[in-house]
C-alpha cells in the first residue's frame, strides 16, 4: 500500500508543543517588550548552559552569527578563511561579507565533513581562520582541526547551523573554537518560528564585541564604538526557542531512532549510507544517502509519495556568484561527487514506524 511521507513536517512537533508555544506568545505580547528583554536573556543563558559555553549572544540568523563572529575577530579585507568545499552557501557568504576570501578544502568522502588532512596545504600567510561545518548534524574531527589552528595561530569559528546538540567525544559542538554560529531557521533541530540565530563563545571580550556589533556597533544607547549591524534575537523567537529547548534531546533521540532504522533496514547495492565516526553522536538534521543514479532515484521515490531533497546540487566553487574566484568543473572533485550523488531522505520528529518502514521498503525496491 502506498502512503505519502513528506520530506519534512512540523505538524507532529507543533501539535505536541502547541500549548507551550501559545503560552510563550501570550507572555511576550502581554509584556509589550519585543527586543533585548527577559526572554532573550533567559534563552541565551539556557542555551549556553545546554551547550556548555560561557556566553551566548542572540542574533538575527545563522549567516549573521558567522559573519559577526568573523568581524569581531578582526577578519577582513585581504584575509583568507578556510571552509569546506561542500556546505550551504551561508558559510562562504559570511567570509565574503567581512571582505575576506573563502578558501575551499575538500571533505572526507565518507563523512562529508572537512578533511583535516587537506587543510595545511591550503594555509598561506593570509590565512586567519578555519570554519569547520558540522554538516548534516555530525561533528567534524575537532581535535585534528584545533591542533592545526594552534600550530598556525588561526581562529576557529564552528558552523553549528545543522548540529544543535551534537557531540564530539562527549562534548557538545560549538564549544571548541573561538566562537560558534547557530541557525534557528524553522527547519533546524532547534528551530524558531521565523529566522533567528546565536553565537557561542567562552571569550568575554569577544562576546561583548559581538553583542555590540549586532546592535549597530553600540555598547550603550547612542554610543557607537564599531560600524555595526542590526542583528538581534527577537523576544518572541527567544520565547519560542525556550519552549522547544527542553524538548531538544527528546527530538534528537527520535532522529537517531529513525537514522538507526534506515541504517539497519536499507539494503540496496545502489545506495551508499552515511558513515558516522565513533567520536561523534550525530543529531541527524539531514539523512543523506548517495546514489550514482541519484536523479532517477529521486523521481522514483517522489512517484511513490516520498519527499526528498538534494544537499547541495551545485557546489560552492561552481556557483555563479563565486565565478570571480576562477574555479572550473573538476577543481574540487569530491565536492562535485557529493553534489551529484547526495539525496536526503525524510527525517523529522514525529515520523511513524509505518512511514519509516515504507521509506525503507521503497528504497530497497529501487533497481
Amino acid at each position: 500500500m502506498e502512503i505519502r511521507v513528506p520530506f519534512v513536517s512540523f505538524l507532529p512537533m507543533e501539535r505536541e508543543l502547541e500549548s507551550d508555544l501559545r503560552e510563550a506568545f501570550e507572555r511576550v505580547f502581554s509584556n509589550s517588550w519585543y527586543i533585548e528583554g527577559k526572554e532573550d536573556e533567559a534563552f541565551e543563558k539556557a542555551f549556553s548552559d545546554y551547550c556548555g559555553a560561557k556566553y551566548c549572544i542572540g542574533v538575527g540568523n545563522g549567516l549573521d552569527a558567522l559573519m559577526l563572529s568573523l568581524k569581531a575577530l578582526g577578519i577582513g579585507e585581504g584575509d583568507e578563511v578556510i571552509i569546506p568545499s561542500n556546505t550551504f552557501i551561508a558559510t562562504a557568504l559570511a567570509v565574503t561579507y567581512v571582505g575576506a576570501t573563502p578558501i575551499f578544502v575538500e571533505p572526507d568522502i565518507s563523512t562529508y565533513n572537512i578533511s583535516p588532512n587537506l587543510i595545511e596545504e591550503k594555509i598561506t600567510n593570509k590565512t586567519r581562520a578555519i570554519i569547520p561545518v558540522h554538516l548534516y548534524g555530525q561533528a567534524c574531527d575537532m581535535d585534528a582541526i584545533m591542533r592545526i589552528a594552534t600550530k598556525y595561530g588561526l581562529f576557529v569559528v564552528e558552523d553549528c547551523a545543522q548540529a544543535h546538540g551534537a557531540t564530539y567525544k562527549g562534548k557538545r559542538v560549538g564549544t571548541f573554537g573561538d566562537a560558534a554560529g547557530f541557525s534557528f531557521y524553522p527547519g533546524k533541530n532547534l528551530g524558531a518560528l521565523g529566522d533567528a540565530g546565536a553565537i557561542l563563545t567562552n571569550n568575554k571580550k569577544l562576546a561583548e564585541t559581538v553583542r555590540a556589533l549586532g546592535n549597530y556597533g553600540s555598547d550603550y544607547k547612542y554610543h557607537h564604538i564599531y560600524k555595526g549591524n542590526n542583528s538581534r534575537l527577537d523576544e518572541i523567537q527567544a520565547a519560542f526557542l525556550m519552549a522547544k529547548l527542553s524538548k531538544l534531546n527528546k527530538m534528537n533521540s527520535a532522529r537517531r531512532y529513525i537514522a538507526e532504522k534506515y541504517k539497519n533496514g536499507i539494503i540496496n547495492s545502489e545506495i551508499i549510507l552515511p558513515y558516522v565516526p565513533t567520536y561523534t553522536e550525530a543529531v541527524w538534521h539531514i539523512y543523506g544517502i548517495r546514489c550514482k543514479r541519484r536523479d532517477e532515484l529521486e523521481v522514483y521515490l517522489n512517484e511513490h509519495g516520498i519527499g526528498t531533497n538534494k544537499h547541495y546540487p551545485i557546489p560552492l566553487h561552481l556557483q555563479e556568484c563565486y565565478k570571480d574566484l576562477g574555479f572550473k568543473q573538476g577543481d574540487y572533485p569530491i565536492a562535485e561527487e557529493i553534489s551529484s550523488t547526495e539525496l536526503s531522505l525524510p527525517m523529522y520528529y514525529g515520523m511513524t514506524d509505518e512511514e519509516i518502514e515504507y521509506v525503507i521498503d521503497v528504497v530497497n525496491e529501487f533497481k
